[in-house]
């Protein structure tokens, strides 16, 4: 019986045999398509290649691709755990051909490797067709020799594939395995395809990529037909183990037994424990590998779906009884099972442990807070009479999306409060915030690039010179756009778009902004360049305004603002020095986050779980600059990605590489892929300094710097203020921090003080007061102005001491507020509570306990009126725990 682990093994194999180049797995995150919340097919990563956007030096690939279906249009997150085929992570097998082979090979590749590769019993298969493709039925009865009665047409429903709204799309073939009548979830003993009772299950679907569809529905050819199939693994492993449920192949197994004996329960035990331990191992799976990809939890787009399989695992790991964080060590235990199919993991283990420990914390604290916030609600509407009363949709909604209070959990509540909760609102209240999230997602809208873009880099890519040189005196104009539609001249004056043959524009990627500068020409300024950027692959576009008319064709000067350009090299390369000296001060499990590169500063986000102290932040700093002081030579070599990263060079996460890359090294301290420019040497760098360091997200921090120029200027502002701190002090700036001590030391010796002037005088004032018996209880009302509430607490402590059985009550004006204190002596606590005299003034808000309680009011002009009051609320307070004394 094979292990997943030889199911992907075989897969790769059997077509790396037949020409195949094995593609490394994108990230969850998609690179470079904002259309997509997250990957969710194998062709992802392949996109542009398809639509004839990229080219690559392999027409054939085949990959075992993370996937993830929990957001957007492709989620299946409420389902998993209740079937035995939906999950949140998978893997995707997928062979793919760009412009090769077609349908013919496709078919047949798919038929060996199933029955013979696999075993898989020919008459356990089906095959279906889209119901227009003649090309594809005849292959499976006549090449493959199918029976007509296990070859079906069916709808686009079926049998036609897209991405998403817009993108690639075409005709599919789908196998189907027969899994026998005991495997009907309906009781069907005779069954026949295409039956939906759970008998058959589609395992592999192949995609004749044929066209693309644009944002307004048309299906326009792509430039060659390709294929794109999926196979997904824990299909696939449940066929060929002999599982009804992916949940009991060694994919899952491992897992869901982890779990239960932390929880203590036995998987099989109970059709509700078990729904719960699937849930754990599938949640388990996608977290982990969200986390290594970079997402973090958070409160919208990826981190909020994250957050919410994060959470779904915990209130589900509630229900088996695990209230302690216990989602972190499943992790672990996924690392253990899958690292070796994705190594990576191993480098990644304490920092998704750390995230994942995190988050299940902050939740028990979520939770807490929920709690307290349904109790009030839940009182102002408690039932009258014995029918139970109705909890609002909308209301729980509100605690369930800003809280993160569970449904189920507030269902629970609820009946056992004697409330019914209102579930129809609530999926109005959830449908209508699932909207908006579409609507806010910044992909959500965007179509594929152009069609003027798109026709551009098919006729060919900008050749970039920027590396070697910033002017080039020989470009020609390809092109010119006005809000993306090719012109053929633009007039002075006028803001269009040029494309060139060749540039040393360097266009924004990477962090790294895109160029500015001049288009010359023969009569002199030609165009000033205001942005460079690249919106499809291979595309460099300047964003001009015109300042003498400009044609196609027109052979210019292309010019690079030199001292912007330098600037920014400057940060570039000095980011990668402080990525290196983060990993040598805080440890390898520092990752970039996120980069801006800038000519006036650079904005570096990381990965990692505590502020930076002030000693690591020197440290790093120092490291940074010995390299410059190093003066080191800055290479540059272009590699096969592959030959790139076994030489230890660090890929990024989020960037999309392309075949042949970059790698960016300081000998000896630091090795990046990257595309953007660089100084020659460390020490054209100059200097480096940060200036700002904090949390940008649960678990990533940013840290902000500049360096040649802007940390010259940084450090003579720093001089002269100390400069001018030394002339206020009178001290020379060796001096300053002992002169500054002294002053301090000073002042807090005039507050402290002052402090015992203001008590003294308050205690004079308020012994001024007569103290009233109120039911023979002594009462002491009195204000002390200018008292801070610790002074006024002490003093109220004091004066209690002195009456010895009684009630204090002290105001104090505080600014354009008031502060009241209330102090009962021990032996009343039993008849008069502090907490409850405060809370029995008008206008006070505030609270404590039956021997001290304090309260503030907004109108100091009110104390008096106040003050006058206590001997009253005293009062009736003792007349009401008299009469209850007496019943």
């Amino acid at each position: 019986m094979p292990t997943g682990a030889n199911i992907r093994r075989t897969f790769l194999d059997f077509f790396a045999a037949r020409g195949h180049k094995i593609v490394p797995s994108s990230p969850l995150v998609p690179q470079g398509d904002p259309t997509l919340l997250f990957t969710n097919a194998g062709m992802n990563q392949f996109k542009d290649v398809f639509l004839g956007l990229e080219k690559r030096d392999y027409q054939r690939a085949v990959t075992v691709q993370k996937c993830l279906r929990a957001g957007g249009k492709h989620n299946d997150l409420d389902n998993v755990g209740f079937t035995h085929r939906h999950h949140t992570f998978f893997e995707m097998l997928g062979n793919f051909s760009f412009g090769d082979y077609f349908k013919d090979d496709a078919i047949a590749y798919a038929w060996e490797l199933l029955t013979q590769g696999f075993g898989i019993p020919p008459a356990r298969l089906y095959a279906t067709v889209y119901t227009e493709d003649d090309q594809a039925e005849r292959i499976w009865r006549e090449q493959i020799g199918l029976a007509a009665d296990r070859v079906f047409r069916l709808g686009a429903a079926e049998n036609f594939w897209a991405m998403g709204d817009t993108g690639p799309c075409g005709p599919c073939s789908e196998l189907h395995y027969d899994q026998g009548p005991e495997a009907s979830e309906l009781g069907h003993a005779d069954c026949r395809f295409p039956c939906e009772c759970g008998r058959y299950v589609e395992i592999w679907n192949l995609v004749f990529m044929q066209f693309e569809r644009d944002g307004a529905g048309r299906l326009n050819p792509l430039p060659r037909p390709s294929i794109d199939t999926g196979a997904g693994l824990e299909r696939l492993a449940a066929v060929l183990q002999g599982k009804r449920s992916n949940y009991d192949t060694d994919l899952f197994q491992p897992l869901i037994q982890a779990a239960g004996a932390r929880a203590g329960v036995a998987y099989g035990a109970a059709d509700k424990s078990d729904v719960a331990l699937r849930i754990l191992a599938d949640h388990a799976r996608a977290s982990t590998f969200l986390v290594h990809d970079g997402v973090m939890p958070g409160n919208e787009g990826r981190g909020y779906v994250l957050r919410k399989i994060i959470r779904r695992a915990l209130r589900h790991g509630r229900g088996l009884g695990l209230e302690g964080p216990f989602l972190y060590e499943l992790a672990g235990r996924v690392a253990d099972l899958m690292s070796d199919a994705y190594p990576e993991l191993e480098a990644s283990r304490e920092r998704v442990a750390a995230v994942l420990r995190a988050e299940e914390e902050r939740f028990a604290h979520t939770l807490a807070l929920a709690l307290k916030e349904l109790d009030p609600v839940l009182a102002r509407l408690a039932p009258a009479g014995g029918e139970a009363a109705l909890l609002p949709g909308t209301e729980a909604f509100r605690l369930y999306d800003t809280f993160g209070l569970p449904l189920d959990l507030l269902q629970e509540i609820a009946r056992e409060r004697r409330f019914r909760l209102d579930e129809e609102g609530f999926q109005r209240e959830l449908e209508a915030q699932r909207q908006r999230a579409r609507k806010s997602w910044k992909g959500g809208e965007q179509a594929s690039a152009g069609a003027g873009y798109q026709q551009l880099a098919a006729a060919g890519r900008t050749r970039f010179d920027g590396y070697e040189a910033t002017a080039s005196a020989d470009s020609r104009v390809r092109a010119l756009l006005l809000d993306g539609t090719p012109v053929e001249e633009a007039p002075a004056g006028a803001e269009v778009e040029a494309v060139l043959d060749h540039t040393p524009f360097y266009a924004a990627s990477g962090g790294q902004i895109g160029d500015r500068g001049q288009f010359l020409s023969a009569r002199g300024l030609a165009a000033e360049v205001l942005d460079t950027y690249a919106p499809v692959a291979g595309l460099i576009v300047h964003r001009l305004k015109t300042r003498q008319p400009l044609r196609a064709g027109d052979e210019i000067e292309a010019e690079v603002d030199v001292a912007r350009r330098d600037a920014t090299r400057r940060n570039h390369t000095a980011t990668h020095l402080l990525h290196a000296a983060l990993r040598q001060t805080l440890g390898t499990h520092v990752k970039q986050a996120g980069s801006v590169v800038e000519p006036g500063r650079l904005r570096f986000d990381f990965t990692h779980y505590a502020p930076l102290a002030a000693e690591q932040l020197e440290d790093v700093e120092r490291l940074v600059n010995r390299e410059i002081l190093r003066n080191l030579p800055v290479t540059t070599t272009v590699l096969p990605l592959d030959e790139a990263l076994a030489t230890g060079a660090m890929a990024l996460f989020g960037e999309k590489y392309q075949e042949n890359v970059r790698v960016v090294s300081v000998p000896g301290f630091s090795q990046e892929l990257c595309g953007g420019t660089h100084c020659h040497r460390t020490g054209d760098i100059g200097l480096f300094k940060i200036v700002y360091e904090a949390s940008v997200a649960a678990g990533v921090r940013r840290i902000e710097a500049v360096t040649g120029e802007g940390a010259y200027e940084l450090a003579q502002q720093a001089m002269a203020r100390l400069r001018q701190a030394s002339a206020l002090l009178r001290a020379g700036e060796a001096e300053l921090a002992p002169a500054l001590e002294r002053l301090l030391e000073h002042q807090r010796q005039l507050e402290a003080e002052n402090q015992k002037l203001r008590l003294r005088a308050a205690q004079q004032q308020a012994g001024r007061e007569e103290r009233r018996l109120v039911r023979g209880v002594a009462v002491w009302a009195a204000r002390a102005d200018g008292l801070e509430r610790p002074a006024l607490r002490s003093l109220a402590d004091e004066l209690r001491g002195k009456l010895g059985s009684g009630v204090v009550a002290l105001g104090s004006r505080q600014a354009d507020k008031l502060a009241l204190i209330v102090a009962v002596t021990p032996d009343l606590t039993s008849r008069l509570s502090a907490h409850a005299l405060v809370r029995a003034l008008p206008g006070l808000r505030g609270g404590g306990k039956a021997d001290l309680a304090e309260a503030g009011g907004p109108d100091p002009e009110q104390l008096d009126a106040l003050l006058a009051q206590v001997p009253a609320a005293v009062e009736k307070m003792l007349d009401m725990a008299g009469a209850a004394k007496s019943q």
